[in-house]
């Protein structure tokens, strides 16, 4: 995979992603990057009292190894398209935390599909 671009750089202590949420979904779950470099996850969380918002920084937390206190969303909090600010990590490590994430999940996701 390239490395991606996450539309909004870096940022002083952290950095920030563009984030495409698919509410009511059947699993939580990181799905991939869009063309335009935005990441696509789904939660089963509708989007009704900042019950999805909660969903997506519940996921990016796990995925990404840090507190949810560490994970901001910093614009679209109703609306699908977000962009979420996280302290303490640069974009790169970002990048290899979602890959490395995804991977995971993958192999795991196997055997719950069965």
């Amino acid at each position: 995979m390239p490395p991606h671009k996450f539309q909004f750089g870096h940022g002083e202590g952290g950095a920030a992603l563009t984030i495409k949420v698919i509410p009511r979904a059947r699993k939580n779950e990181i799905v991939s990057f869009m063309s335009d470099d935005t990441l696509k996850v789904r939660v089963t969380a509708p989007p009704v009292e900042g019950a999805a918002n909660e969903a997506v920084i519940q996921l990016l937390a796990e995925a990404l190894g840090v507190s949810k206190n560490k994970i901001n969303i910093v614009a679209g909090e109703s609306h699908s398209q977000k962009v979420v600010s996280v302290m303490g990590l640069s974009a790169e490590q970002i990048d290899d935390k979602l890959k490395q994430y995804k991977i995971a999940k993958k192999h795991g996701a196997d055997d719950e599909d069965e």
